[in-house]
Order: structure tokens, then sequence, then C-alpha cells
């Protein structure tokens, strides 16, 4: 077996071969790892005998999570306690909790307790981890990738600091990518990296770490031998075979959910229709559920547009119908075709301004009886009321409008829908200047 391949024999992931020792090799993160800063104080060894606050890193996957936890025992001399919500439950929490209490109180040694997924844990679970971090027997280094606000609960939130992480810089992960190369722990030299393919590497990651090592060493296992025992040289087009997209955040139950169609509402209503395709693709592409997408649409139809075009709305339903006749992927074309229409064309909120200003109106005791000749006088005795008296029938007016009150007394004059001149509603702005004028407002 020659060298280079006993690389990808038998060994652990080359990400995990390369995690740093010490918090001086991580990549990123710069902005937790300043002089004095909560990690790096963890990490003093000095402080290992003492007690020392507890974390909650958030950020997302490749990020230096589990990383920064193990950095920060081996720099310290703390144990390190390692556990996963995936598999761990209530008894393993209260277990490590026993053991860390006696490794305080026999050898006044502190204990790290990594919590990885930590979103993952139930009410109960994490109920079992408040003795221990109030106490200070165990420090907490707890990770997500979900927004901790709704996924932790509110006592552990307030006893620990909350860290958060950001996705590499494309400089950044050239660093690791290159350290990767020439490491003893990672390819050792035994390889070259083509110019193209560390950019491809940098690109496809997308900010993430692990992916970026996990697809440099699929690409190195497909690199070719060189001639005359060259060193084999990684190529853009191995990159190409072994990773065949690039990495896509996008949890549809978290925050990339509501950060990409937040994006892509917003550019509809901005009119850039560029960049609402892009975050159409990326929800698309993240497997994002086409109706809420066509629901979305729906409303910013309704709300962004309204009477500037009102075919807009119209379109909008139609791409939801056809969506929910036909499928994905298929789906994305009528999707496509709406919200190409909504982001060129002419915008107004007026009607869903009008709406939200009466709905306030109504809420805050602003409403009075019906106009007596507006009210039923259908039902027996209705008229003896005077329901209905002096109602005019506006399509015996040639003009189709009839001058009288429609409004309760206590809202006489008062307006609601401003509509814009943009689009269509310039020609109902017209006319509605007329209507009023006629009813004497």
């Amino acid at each position: 077996m020659t060298t280079a391949s006993a690389l990808f024999a038998g060994h652990t992931p080359l990400a995990v071969r390369m995690r740093p020792t010490s918090l001086d090799e991580v990549a990123g993160q710069k902005h937790l790892l300043r002089p004095g800063s909560p990690l790096v104080a963890l990490a003093n060894a000095d402080a290992a005998s003492a007690a020392s606050v507890s974390v909650i890193l958030w950020g997302p996957p490749g990020t230096g999570k589990t990383t920064l936890a193990q950095a920060i025992a081996r720099s310290s001399g703390r144990r390190f306690v390692e556990l996963s919500a995936v598999t761990a439950g209530v008894r393993d929490v209260r277990e490590v909790m026993q053991e860390a209490l006696n490794q305080r109180d026999l050898y006044g040694q502190s204990t790290i307790l990594f919590l990885d997924e930590i979103h993952r844990f139930t009410k109960a679970q994490q109920d079992a981890l408040l003795p221990g971090v109030e106490n200070g027997w165990v420090v907490l280094i707890a990770a997500t990738t979900e927004n901790p606000s709704f996924s932790v609960i509110s006592p552990l939130l307030s006893r620990s600091l909350l860290l958060t992480l950001q996705p590499l810089s494309d400089e950044e992960l050239g660093v690791l990518i290159d350290r990767a190369v020439t490491d003893a722990r990672g390819l050792a030299g035994e390889y070259t990296l083509d110019d193209d393919a560390r950019a491809a590497l940098v690109r496809l990651a997308s900010g993430d770490a692990r992916r970026a090592l996990t697809s440099l060493e699929a690409a190195a296992s497909l690199a070719a031998p060189g001639d005359d025992d060259a060193t084999p040289a990684i190529t853009a087009e191995n990159v190409s075979q072994a990773v065949d997209k690039a990495l896509l955040r996008y949890d549809k139950q978290g925050d990339e959910h509501y950060d990409v169609i937040s994006a892509f509402i917003k550019s509809i209503r901005g009119s850039d229709v560029d960049a609402a395709m892009h975050y159409l693709a990326r929800m698309i592409e993240a497997g994002e559920d086409p109706r809420f997408i066509a629901r979305r649409l729906v409303i910013s139809a309704a709300e962004d547009i309204g009477l500037a075009d009102p075919q807009a709305l119209q379109i909008a339903v139609a791409a939801a119908d056809a969506v929910a006749f036909i499928g994905m992927p298929e789906g994305r074309i009528p999707l496509a075709e709406a919200t190409a229409y909504l982001a060129t064309t002419a915008k107004s909120n007026a009607a869903y301004l009008a709406i939200d200003k009466a709905i306030a109106d109504v809420k805050a005791g602003g409403f009075g009886r019906v106009p007596a000749h507006l009210r039923d006088a259908h039902y027996a005795g209705a008229k003896r009321l005077g329901h209905g008296k002096g109602y005019v029938y506006p399509h015996d007016i040639e003009a189709g409008v009839a001058t009288q009150q429609y409004l309760p007394d206590e809202l006489r004059g008062r307006r609601y829908y401003e509509p814009k001149a943009l689009g269509a509603e310039r020609d109902v702005q017209a006319r509605l200047e007329k209507i009023r004028r006629i009813l004497g407002e």
C-alpha cells in the first residue's frame, strides 16, 4: 500500500483529524476569541480549578462548535465529557453531574460537559442540567444550530452566556484547506492542490469547515497518480466529481426558513426580480414546501401590489392552484412566473393600510350605530323603527353614486383608503376623488 493510499485506509475522517488542539489554531470566530473573552478565559489553565460560566454556542454546522469545546478542554486541562442530545437521556446527564461533583470534591478538578445539539433535548432533559450548571459542578458548553430563544429553556439561558458563531470566510476556509494538505495529521504533503480546485472547495463549502475538509478528502481519493511517481495533483475535476453541488444552508423549521422567505418577499416588494428569483431558487433547492411559497405570493399580491395591478392577485392564486395541481419539480415554473410578475409590476399597499386603520379604529372603540337609512328594513316592524327610511338606491341615480352618509356619525369624514398614483390605482384615485365629492366628503 502506498503512503497516499494509507491516508484513506482505516483512518478517522480528515475533518476530525484536523481539529485544532488549542484556540490559537482555530480558524474563524475571531470575534469570540479576543484576549479576555469568555472562551479564552475558559481555556486558561490557571482557571481550570475555578468555577466558570457556562456557554451556549449557536451557529450553522461546520463553524467550530465542537472544535472550540475540545480546544478549551485541552488548553485548560479540565476533564472533558461529551454527550449528544440525540442519544443521551436524563439518566446520562445525572450520571455525568454526579461524577463531575465527585471529581471536584475529591480531586479539585473541573469538568467541561459538551452537549451537542441541545435543541433536541426535551424540557425535562434540559431541567436535569440546571443543578450542575447552577452549582458549578460542570462547565456546560452546549451547541445548537437552532435559535436558543426557541429551543433552550429560559432558566438555562439565564445561567449561560449565548455566543453566536459565524460561517467561515473564504480566506479562513482557504487557510484550513492549505493546512490540511500539508499537515501530518492531514494529507501530509502527499498531494498538491490546484488553484482552481482550491477555489472550488472554498466556494462549495459555503462557510462550512467540515464540508470543506470532507470534500478535500473525497477529491484527494479521486486524484490520479502523477507520472513517474510525481505527487498526485487534486484538480477542479476531482472536486466536481466528489461534490455535486454547493451546500445550501436552510432549516425549514429555523432561522434560515424565516430569513430567506423574508428576503424573498422584500425583494418582490422592492421590485428586484433577480433577487426574488435567487431566494425562490434557494427555497426550491432546499425542499421548501411549494404551497408555503405560493401562499406567500398570494399575500404579497394583496398586501404589496393591491389595486395598483388587480391582476397580480389572480396570477398569484393561479400559481398556487397550478402548484397544487401539477406538483414539483414542474411547479417551480408557475412559481417563477408569479414571482417575476409580482416583482416587476406596480406596487401599492393602500388597501392593506386601509383595513389596518379601520381595524385599529374598531379596536379602539371607534364605531357607532349604523345610520338608520342603511339598516335592514326587511323584517317585521323594522320600518316603524325608521330602518331604511331615506335610503337612496344608487342605481336610480344617473351617476351611480347617491349623496348620502354611509359611515356612522362618530366616524363621519374618516378616510381609510388612500390610493396611490401608481399603475391601475392611478385611475382608482381619480375616480375616488369624484366619488368623495359627490358623497360630500
